[in-house]
């Protein structure tokens, strides 16, 4: 069969981008060098609860667009991302909000809490935060980034908070007021049944061949050949063969274990804090959607330095990896029948609902 598309990565750029172009008629290959479709939100059924294979992913949005879209292909719960710190067994709410000042230092009002901030930021000397370290004690104050954001942000990053950019903090919400709730969006939750059967219907028209266990690299001249249009949703460096050398990423390794128990830790997130403890945070799987199963299933995050081999999963958006990044876009864009798109192609952040906006945006663009 002759195709109009090829679509390297079954994630959700790549499915979206699939189902929208089968649904304009068009003939689409999707390829995926894993042994299964979803990337990195595929979730698989253990002991009757839904794992999260790559980390927890929590849809949420403020789009109703977005969030009538995804919705097209499961039912969603009402999930609340209502994640716990614990700080050498000192538990603590997040996000930083009244509850998480309250617990530190005792302070009830918001007024109590913003003055012990100012105070400790002033006494820290920060005017203009120029990283990390400095953007959040300005934010939380010293004590709170001292147990809540230096040793957590320096495990996931790899680099001393007073190395890493500002801009990482500034997305996780302060509030000055009771509410544990982790996003600040209008929708939010958990597909029923997990993400892996959104994939699975965004891939179900007949005219979209899936192919599983395929490396594009592995034939990625034939490919270039025989497609008239690519869409790429791999690393962009590594597209061009790191022409301008391997743009940096992070990368995470999971421990998964099944315990005789149906309740191990009470939420579905925890995130340990501290320096000393080596995973960043346990994931408890069935929280996510009210599990009252007899067993339960909870996974440690590591985070790793990424070399070639490892899948990459966080790019590290400081000036140097940027600038590299642009000399790489200017490379595609002198290739009119290849688009990309993705976290990896894009080399860029992204949660869910922007991947998605993200993939309807080329739609538009690709097909009017």
């Amino acid at each position: 069969m002759k195709y109009d598309y090829l679509v390297v990565g079954s994630g959700l750029f790549g499915s979206v981008f699939a189902y929208e172009a089968a649904r304009r008629g068009k003939r689409v290959k999707v390829i995926d060098k894993r042994k299964h479709i979803g990337g990195n939100i595929y979730t698989e059924n253990i002991e009757g609860i839904q794992v999260h294979k790559y980390g927890a992913h929590i849809f949420h949005t403020n789009s109703k667009e977005i969030w009538d879209y995804i919705n097209q292909f499961a039912e969603f719960n009402r999930y609340t991302n209502s994640p716990i710190a614990n700080y050498k067994g000192e538990i603590y709410n997040l996000p930083f909000n009244m509850n998480t000042f309250n617990q530190l230092w005792g302070t009830v009002t918001p007024a109590e809490a913003m003055a012990r901030i100012a105070q400790q930021t002033a006494a820290a000397g920060i005017i203009k935060p120029e990283n990390l370290e400095e953007q959040a004690i300005s934010l939380v104050g010293k004590d709170l980034y001292e147990k809540l954001v230096k040793g957590y942000s320096e495990k996931q990053w790899g680099r001393k908070a007073s190395e890493l950019p500002s801009f990482i903090i500034k997305r996780l919400p302060v509030r000055f007021t009771y509410d544990n709730n982790y996003f600040n969006d209008t929708y939010q939750g958990i597909p029923v049944g997990g993400y892996t059967p959104i994939i699975e219907k965004l891939l179900s028209d007949v005219s979209i061949h899936v192919e599983l266990n395929q490396d594009f690299f592995a034939d990625k001249e034939m490919y270039l050949e025989e497609y008239p249009r690519i869409v790429y949703t791999g690393m962009i460096d590594q597209f061009f063969d790191y022409r301008f050398g391997e743009l940096e990423y992070r990368s995470l390794s999971f421990e998964s274990v099944v315990l005789d128990q149906p309740n191990h830790q009470g939420n579905a997130v925890v995130n340990y804090t501290d320096a000393e403890t080596p995973y960043t945070r346990i994931i408890e799987h069935k929280h996510f959607e009210f599990g009252t199963q007899p067993k339960t299933v909870i996974t440690k995050e590591y985070p790793k330095s990424w070399s070639k081999g490892d899948e990459p999963y966080y790019p590290l958006n400081d000036g140097g990896n940027n600038e590299k990044y642009r000399r790489y876009r200017e490379l595609a864009e002198q290739m009119p029948n290849v688009l990309l798109g993705g976290r990896l192609g894009l080399y860029r952040y992204f949660d869910m609902h922007q991947v998605i906006a993200e993939a309807l945006s080329v739609v538009k663009r690709e097909f009017g």
